[in-house]
């Protein structure tokens, strides 16, 4: 089964031509069955980049995906047009009385900031709250996912000495996670971020497991069952090419920024980057909508009771 989305969705063309199985609303209804509904809460400046990365991962399972687009209520994104944002986005406030089979939370650039220090932090707050009654589960991505620790469990982010930057290798801590089928026992991963959050003080808390880590750049992915969620501190969902324009707009900015480390062939910046992620990333994300699948109350009004 497709993915549901508008036709007029940048993501609808950009996926029918990658071979992604899409499906326009209208042909939706016409099947009698209900799809999952997952709901994209972006915080990423580039919004069409983003959704395009997620719908292409959660559109890739056998199952009829209704992907809702959310953004925070009083936040005006300066980096997508407001003419986008009307059409497919829905502020918080307008659906926090549905209820959702998944919801993903994205990262945002804003690591610096103290949580308390965001301009929609309150309603961010009350977004994960509201996962605990209306979401039956919920994966954090990056600040989002270091956001949700901070506030169930209080373990804190952590600022590095230099950004995490590149493809790092990753090792399978529990094999035996549902979320982690198919899985070899290690494998790369594409980083970006100044901060890291430090695997001893996810040790402390006994409601969590961590589920990959790296030597290099810590504790990838976290399971908090308590609260239904992921945790997921580096970005499987990335392009091919996402590194390279990060690390290309930060050399014409003149910003001091290394070489993405394992990206580029032979570390040359000159060479065309190689994508060693993008079978685990559609593993994971489709392990993810398969255990909501199994375990998600056929009657929406039962979520989160």
């Amino acid at each position: 089964m497709p993915i549901k989305l508008p036709e007029t969705l940048p993501a609808f063309d950009v996926l029918t031509h990658e071979g992604v199985m899409v499906m326009s609303e209208q042909a939706a209804a016409r099947q009698d069955i209900r799809p999952l509904r997952i709901g994209l809460l972006n915080l990423m400046p580039k919004k069409i980049q983003t959704e395009t990365q997620f719908a292409r991962l959660i559109g890739a399972t056998p199952l009829q995906i209704e992907f809702s687009l959310i953004r925070m209520s009083e936040h005006e994104t300066k980096n997508t047009a407001a003419e986008h944002m009307a059409e497919f986005y829905r502020p918080f406030q307008d659906v926090k009385d549905e209820r959702f089979d998944g919801l993903i939370i994205t990262g945002a650039p804003i690591e610096h900031l103290p949580y308390q220090d965001v301009t929609y932090w309150d309603e961010l707050t009350e977004v994960f709250e509201w996962t605990q009654t209306h979401v039956h589960q919920t994966f954090g991505v990056c600040w989002g996912g270091m956001a949700m620790l901070w506030h169930f469990h209080r373990i804190n982010k952590h600022m590095l000495d230099a950004k995490a930057f590149g493809c790092f290798r990753h090792r399978i801590l529990a094999p035996a996670s549902p979320y982690l089928r198919g899985f070899s026992d290690d494998l790369l991963i594409p980083v970006s971020r100044w901060t890291g959050m430090r695997q001893s003080e996810i040790d402390a808390v006994p409601a969590l497991q961590t589920l990959i880590a790296s030597d290099q750049v810590g504790p990838c992915l976290v399971s908090d069952p308590g609260h239904r969620a992921l945790m997921v501190f580096n970005h499987f969902e990335y392009d091919s090419t996402t590194l390279k324009e990060e690390y290309d707009r930060d050399v014409e900015a003149g910003k001091p920024i290394n070489v993405p480390q394992n990206y580029y062939p032979d570390d040359d910046p000159e060479r065309v980057p190689l994508n060693r992620w993008r079978s685990h990333a559609h593993l994971l994300y489709g392990n993810w909508i398969n255990e909501i699948y199994q375990t998600t109350p056929y009657d929406l009004a039962h979520i989160g009771k």
